[in-house]
């Protein structure tokens, strides 16, 4: 069975069915197929899925096994919940990350749901590693979208298995980089906002600080970066670095943080076309 976290979790909220509160899955959920399963010894008893969000995975594995792609399924499910946008799967190739670690079971690749679910980050990674991802090919309307776009804007997510797994299917992020990008810090004050996106970051040798996720980037794919005021005065060469209050406790404060980073958008791509191009780093790249 096929599960698409960060394609559901996207689709959920913007449809007006997602578990706020968890960041996840459906909400009011219940979990009686998942007990059901355990009972029978079928499922890893740390990961868990809710009765109304196996229907998701149930109509996406029975579409793929009659030959649907990816992004027709993504399509044909976004029917129901109509979340407003035309929602694109990075590839309709298979893609899955696995991590690296070494522990007292020796030196071995486990799936990222393991390592993050059921071990909660606590085993120190290696290496997370995308496979399938070199071979990928964009989903079809991918490429096309992001050449369409006035700006490309990054959200908080975490840069090494979200964005970064996005990124590394061969064109997008040239794409993305040809476009004016802003992106969202998802670090404040030295700590992540959500999640274990500091033990991803140390896996690649990364700070977990607002200026090294930028510095990750680099300004060869940023323009723009959004920090939290606590974060005030962080500088990175090549970026406009702004700062401004990030938590999006509520939906208003997430209004105004994506207009925020719009705003910033706008004001850099005017700013480019002033100078009769895009920012000095980007026309220095090869």
């Amino acid at each position: 069975m096929r599960v698409c976290p960060d394609l559901d979790t996207v689709m959920y909220t913007l449809g007006g069915g997602a578990d706020e509160a968890r960041g996840w899955g459906r909400a009011d959920e219940t979990f009686t197929v998942k007990e059901e399963l355990a009972a029978y010894g079928m499922q890893p008893t740390w990961f868990g899925l809710g009765d109304r969000d196996f229907a998701t995975h149930i109509v996406r594995a029975q579409m793929m096994a009659a030959d649907y792609p990816l992004s027709a399924i993504t399509a044909a499910l976004c029917d129901r919940w109509q979340p407003g946008v035309r929602l694109l799967p990075m590839t309709d190739d298979r893609v899955e990350t696995h991590v690296l670690v070494n522990d007292e079971g020796g030196r071995r690749a486990i799936h990222f749901q393991e390592w993050w679910v059921r071990h909660r980050a606590a085993i120190p990674a290696e290496q997370i590693i995308g496979a399938g991802a070199a071979d990928a090919t964009p989903a079809p309307g991918v490429l096309e979208a992001i050449a369409e776009a006035d700006a490309v804007l990054l959200p908080p997510s975490n840069p090494v298995v979200s964005i970064g797994t996005i990124l590394n299917v061969p064109g997008i992020r040239d794409a993305v980089a040809a476009k004016t990008v802003v992106g969202v810090s998802p670090i404040i004050g030295g700590a992540p906002v959500r999640g274990h996106a500091d033990a991803c970051l140390t896996a690649i040798g990364v700070e977990t600080s607002a200026r090294a996720v930028a510095e990750h980037y680099g300004p060869e794919l940023l323009d723009g970066w959004l920090v939290d005021e606590a974060d005030e005065g962080v500088s990175v060469e090549g970026i406009e670095v702004r700062s401004r209050p990030l938590y999006m406790s509520d939906p208003e404060a997430t209004r105004e943080l994506a207009r925020a980073a719009l705003d910033l958008a706008v004001e850099l791509k005017d700013r480019a076309s002033d100078t009769g191009g895009r920012t000095a780093a980007k026309e220095a790249r090869p």
